[in-house]
């Protein structure tokens, strides 16, 4: 029986050299590996008071997408910045080879609503914190994050971690 982590490839030197991208896509082609996938990443969370998916961009809105609406709840997409129209907030946050700004609608979340943030990959955390922020600045409560695959070097579950947060991942790759 496949696990997630069998449907992950991983391509050599992407997008620079030295880097092993972990590419999610092969598991969401693969309708096994999608289910599989969702419920996973619901299990931890099931009997949860849960309002709103958040997904960070890109892949996160794939599996913000289908969580959702496995829990017949709304999805809130977290954005580069520029990306949304209407008002927005803004939070930025330092990358591995930079820097880099997410948004949110202002009226996306609503104060005590219960959130789950979702992305397909942790690796340092900047995102993942950058879109918590955003959140709980909109009053917005963290019930979980979730994420398909954990780079354990790159540290970003302690970050979250060290902030106070629940991580569920679904599986992890040694290296970057």
């Amino acid at each position: 029986m496949k696990t997630v982590k069998d449907y992950i490839r991983t391509i050599v030197d992407f997008p620079h050299e030295g880097i092993m991208f972990r590419d999610v896509t092969t598991l969401f082609a693969d309708p096994r590996g999608m289910r599989l996938a969702v419920d996973q990443m619901l299990a931890p969370y099931v009997g949860m008071q849960i309002d709103k998916v958040v997904g960070l961009e890109a892949r996160g809105f794939i599996l913000g997408g289908a969580i959702a609406h496995q829990l017949a709840i709304g999805f809130v997409p977290i954005r580069k910045k520029g990306k949304l129209p209407g008002r927005v907030i803004s939070e930025g946050y330092t990358l591995e080879y930079g820097e880099a700004v997410v948004e949110i609608h202002d009226d996306a979340i609503q104060p005590g609503e219960k959130i789950l943030v979702v992305d397909d990959l942790l690796a340092t955390g900047g995102t993942a914190a950058a879109g918590i922020k955003l959140v709980e600045r909109l009053g917005g409560e963290i019930v979980g994050c979730a994420f398909i695959v954990d780079l354990p070097e790159l540290g970003g579950r302690a970050v979250l971690e060290n902030l106070g947060y629940d991580i569920h991942a679904l599986c992890q790759f040694e290296g970057t």
